[in-house]
């Protein structure tokens, strides 16, 4: 599928009739009904805005309060930059004994060791390993080759034991460590949407850094969301209209930097220790979390030709692929999905 490159005319059209651009573009609405209210905030190291339309704007704020605690509470469980957490817990008994987790946490382990099973390791949350890089553009940091090779030897998901019996899992060699960036956040803004709803509220999005979730209607409308271009982030690909799903995108302008003309950004091949170098984004829309998560990382790192592979049996899923030649892969359920 061919997309025309948008002029600024044509990209200020799109902008003009979103109620709201996702996917790492984001909008300032204008809303008919204070029915409708919207509130940021940062988290997970990306910014997670929710739109809700309820009963009442008090209503609203009262379900966004309880889904800002919830998506925090998970968030700070499942954070491998803060201490005291399961996953601290994890890293300091690695080769020495087994922890207890939550089960939200277990599921997520859980989740990541089938996607590493089905990916032959294209996907590898003990990556967190690879401890020593820095991404933030202002103070960057490249380990070398031996300090790479030195984590690259605590990398391998099958020592990520896990015992659901028990609710116990257990890093067996010393030095391991997890990072859930790659699976933790859609589960995450996946509670704060069931949060909403729980609080009676029937249409919503919760916009989270390239992930973005849906229910119900805006205003009698389905949601919109606008596709960030990896290859010129400032540009919309498309968009795509709905009511209940999930678009979740992963790609290389995200968390980078750029050294003797070279990118670097923050999603690693496990075998490597570099950052990726398969497609330069992938797009996901599914109705099911479990479908979909973390499977945009594994792709980026296998490759687009073993992407497809991964794509090809899963009912329900639509995927775009935008190859590190540039070119465009759209499936046929995102091709009919997609407007230009």
């Amino acid at each position: 599928m061919n997309l025309p490159v948008s002029t600024d005319l044509q990209r200020r059209r799109i902008v003009a009739g979103l109620p709201l651009l996702a996917t790492g573009l984001f909008l300032q609405p204008a809303f008919a009904s204070a029915q409708v209210q919207q509130a940021s905030r940062d988290l997970m190291g990306t910014r997670v805005t929710l739109t809700v339309h309820g009963r009442s704007a008090d209503a609203a704020q009262e379900a966004m309060t309880a889904a800002w605690a919830e998506m925090t509470r998970l968030a700070d469980a499942m954070s491998r930059y803060r201490t005291g957490n399961t996953v601290h817990a994890l890293q300091l008994a690695a080769g020495v004994q087994p922890v207890v987790v939550p089960p939200e946490m277990l599921r997520t382990l859980q989740a990541a060791r089938d996607l590493s099973e089905r990916s032959a390791g294209a996907f590898d949350i003990t990556v967190g390993a690879y401890a020593g890089w820095a991404f933030d553009p202002a103070q960057p940091r490249i380990p070398d080759a031996a300090e790479l090779a030195r984590e690259q030897a605590l990398v391998n998901y099958r020592d990520l034991q896990l015992d659901p019996a028990q609710g116990r899992a257990f890093l067996r060699r010393r030095g391991m460590r997890i990072d859930l960036g790659g699976v933790a956040k859609l589960p995450i803004l996946h509670a704060g949407l069931l949060a909403l709803q729980r609080q009676g509220i029937e249409g919503a999005m919760v916009n989270g850094g390239g992930d973005v979730l849906t229910t119900g209607h805006l205003e009698g409308r389905p949601w919109r969301v606008g596709l960030r271009d990896p290859r010129a982030p400032e540009r919309v690909l498309g968009t795509l209209s709905l009511n209940d799903g999930i678009v979740a995108s992963s790609g290389d302008y995200e968390r980078c930097f750029v050294q003797a003309g070279r990118r670097y950004h923050h999603i690693l091949d496990p075998r490597t220790g570099l950052p990726t170098q398969g497609p330069r984004g992938v797009t996901l829309v599914s109705r099911r979390v479990d479908d979909i998560n973390g499977l945009g990382a594994t792709i980026m790192a296998a490759g687009s030709d073993a992407g497809r592979r991964l794509l090809a049996p899963m009912q329900g899923v639509d995927a775009l692929i935008v190859g590190r030649d540039a070119g465009l892969w759209t499936s046929p359920g995102m091709a009919a999905r997609l407007r230009a």
